[in-house]
């Protein structure tokens, strides 16, 4: 990549909150493919980590941990300007995103964040009930702030690599899989009508399928957790319930799942942690694997956006979405530690960069399962080897998120007063064509392979020997 695209300037100032591995690995490319000084941009961060890379670009800092307290009086000074229009690009944790966003909206700027954040202790309170732990709860306060001020500056809410690119897959994977059924469709264009693609396609469900192969240098210690992005936001999700988009295909429902009070609701909760909830799912470097049914809000924004409803409000048709997560091996290795402690999060926190890992790919992609022809995964395969051939500042994991961060920033610099919306919600061609530079190998694979392939016949099993494609099936007991 010698020659960079240019996707227009940036002709205000760019507030970055937050520049942990994601931030760092986002300035350069914003840096590359805008039109943009590096005294435009201001980085919010509470500590001085990675203060050597934003001093060789020559970008402002301005340490503050932003509370529910100060964050309009420190936001406020950076985004209101006469200067062209501002750009809220917020990376953090323990934020706020929604608030965040309506302070940036209120004083006409674009934002994007690549997860629906809250303030510190929605997480871990224990005295809150776990319907209000939950991902679907965080999407329902940024559903319920778009109906109080619909319009606007545009505001592009969890556009990472998953939840966000993995959006954009799932269109892609679907128009592959209807091309394959014979049904010579066109492109959908409005969200009813892609609902009824993957009706007409037979898709039953959707997996986010993942398996993170990337390998450290040297050997995970006790009592430190490892992992290739931010340790803070994995334990956080981590230990929150596990939640999945609940599919109108589906017979049985887990011992311990949980309904939300809405009957709308297009996904159920299960009384447990992700982090501790097995699943089985299919990626083709490892084949069958086992993955961790961690929250995420694209499993159940992906479900919703699929869900076709009658006049009368009854669902007809919806797909089953979850993540099926393999991280890395010492991430695996952590949440073993983590979860027999028990549930005590290790004091030492390591994020493996792109200099401290040996080798290994992340392939994150998307399995549609349940049509003609079984199942198909369509998704990045980046090495780390060629992401240091790409961008700086990041491993594989990281390419695949800051990426997806700059296809969300061009497409709201292109539409920018779309209001808020999801990433589900937004061109997902275009988005794909800025991103795909930085993806590697970005592939579609048909399998045969079913949650029921292979089972051992030692043991005797609670499954649905007729139906493979049950959650009753890719759940693990």
């Amino acid at each position: 990549m010698s020659d960079y695209p240019n996707y227009g300037s940036l002709d205000g100032p760019v507030i970055m909150i937050g520049f942990g591995s994601i931030g760092r690995g986002t300035l350069p490319l914003i840096l590359r493919h805008f039109d943009v000084k590096p005294e435009q941009i201001t980085v919010v961060a509470p500590d001085d980590a990675n203060a050597a890379i934003l001093a060789a670009y020559g970008v402002h800092k301005l340490t503050s941990l932003l509370t529910v307290d100060n964050y309009r009086a420190v936001l406020t000074p950076l985004l209101a300007t006469r200067a062209g229009r501002a750009f809220c690009v917020n990376l953090s944790v323990d934020t706020s995103s929604v608030a965040i966003m309506a302070l940036a909206r209120e004083l006409g700027a674009l934002y994007i964040d690549t997860v629906i954040e809250p303030w510190p202790g929605f997480y871990d309170d224990p005295a809150a009930p776990l319907a209000q732990r939950t991902n679907y709860a965080l999407r329902q306060s940024l559903l319920a702030e778009r109906r109080r001020r619909p319009g606007g500056p545009t505001a592009v809410s969890a556009c990472g690599a998953n939840p966000g690119m993995v959006s954009w897959f799932v269109k892609q994977a679907l128009l592959d899989v209807a091309d394959a059924a014979g049904l010579g469709c066109i492109r959908p264009t409005t969200r009813t009508q892609w609902a009824e693609l993957m009706r007409q396609s037979g898709v039953r469900g959707i997996h986010i399928a993942e398996r993170d192969t990337q390998r450290g240098r040297k050997p995970k210690a006790i009592g430190t957790f490892v992992n290739t992005w931010s340790v803070d936001g994995f334990i956080s999700e981590g230990l929150q319930p596990s939640e999945l988009g609940w599919g109108t295909h589906e017979k049985w429902l887990p011992p311990q799942a949980r309904a939300h009070d809405d009957p709308a609701a297009p996904s159920i909760y299960l009384g447990r942690p992700g982090a501790d909830t097995r699943v089985r799912t299919w990626c083709p470097t490892a084949g069958p694997q086992y993955g961790l049914c961690v929250t995420h809000n694209e499993s159940i924004s992906i479900a919703d956006y699929f869900t076709i409803t009658s006049d009368s409000g009854e669902v007809s048709y919806r797909p089953t979405c979850h993540y099926a997560y393999h991280p890395a091996d010492d991430a695996m290795l952590s949440w073993h530690e983590l979860l027999g402690n028990p549930g005590q999060p290790q004091r030492t926190h390591e994020i493996l960069d792109e200099a401290d890992i040996l080798d290994g790919i992340d392939e994150l992609g998307v399995l549609l399962y349940g049509h003609a022809r079984n199942a198909y995964w369509f998704g990045s395969r980046l090495s780390v080897e060629e992401t240091r051939k790409l961008a700086p500042y990041q491993n594989a994991t990281g390419l695949q998120v800051t990426s997806a961060v700059l296809a969300g920033m061009v497409w709201a610099v292109e539409n920018a007063d779309a209001g808020i919306v999801e990433a589900d919600e937004i061109d997902f061609a275009r988005c794909l064509q800025v991103q795909r530079p930085y993806l590697g190998p970005v592939e579609g694979h048909f399998t045969t392979w079913t949650p029921l392939t292979g089972r051992s016949p030692l043991f005797p099993q609670d499954i649905d020997p007729d139906d493979p494609w049950q959650f009753r099936n890719v759940l693990v007991h």
